[in-house]
């Protein structure tokens, strides 16, 4: 396992993860909905993952959100760079009842994120909009590109987890280990 730690005058940060693990997980950030979909995510890109977080939620969880964002996303770009022997790209799409979400990556070293989940209001007391700001943070502090699209879906939970383990598995297909393809650019670095 790897490990990072933050600490601002908003959150206390402390992210552990192993990239090739078995979808194990301890996850404790007090906003429980975001714990579940961080859960999913270890669990179906098979990383073994450990966040703890102490943020200012008296106020809401925005700086939690997207703070864990930001030290998973760099922890994630230790793990995974310098692209050598694994696939780069990955893509998924996930589906959850009514809900179909489309992810799309590519482990460019360049952040870009294009977000297109048609989710308002709020998953329990969890604030939809976070969503976008968990991703935006964790796509440009890994970095990487990422394609996330609702092809079809309303349940706003459905939307999300779909979002959340599309992710994932498009991730995991990313860093399968691939020996033929030493660094897969045609630049020969990324």
């Amino acid at each position: 396992m790897i490990e990072k730690q933050r600490s601002t005058k908003e959150t206390e940060i402390r992210v552990a993860l192993n990239l090739y693990g078995k979808g194990n997980s301890a996850v404790e950030t007090g906003v429980g909905f975001f714990d579940h979909m961080l859960e999913s995510f270890a669990r179906h890109a098979l990383i073994d993952l450990e966040v703890e977080c102490r943020g200012d939620l008296h106020i809401d969880a925005h700086h939690t959100v997207e703070d864990v964002g930001i030290v998973l996303g760099q922890l994630l770009g230790e793990a995974v760079y310098p692209v050598q022997g694994m696939e780069r790209f990955g893509n998924a799409v996930v589906v959850m009842d009514e809900a179909a979400v489309e992810c799309d990556i590519d482990l460019s070293n360049r952040p870009f994120l294009v977000y297109e989940l048609p989710v308002e209001g709020k998953v329990g007391e969890f604030d939809t909009e976070l969503t976008e700001e968990f991703f935006r943070a964790l796509v440009f502090n890994l970095p990487l590109t990422c394609h996330l699209t609702a092809r079809r879906g309303r349940n706003r939970h459905h939307l999300i987890e779909a979002a959340f383990k599309a992710f994932a598995v498009a991730l995991r297909r990313a860093v399968t280990p691939n020996e033929r393809i030493g660094i897969p650019s045609t630049k020969g670095v990324l």
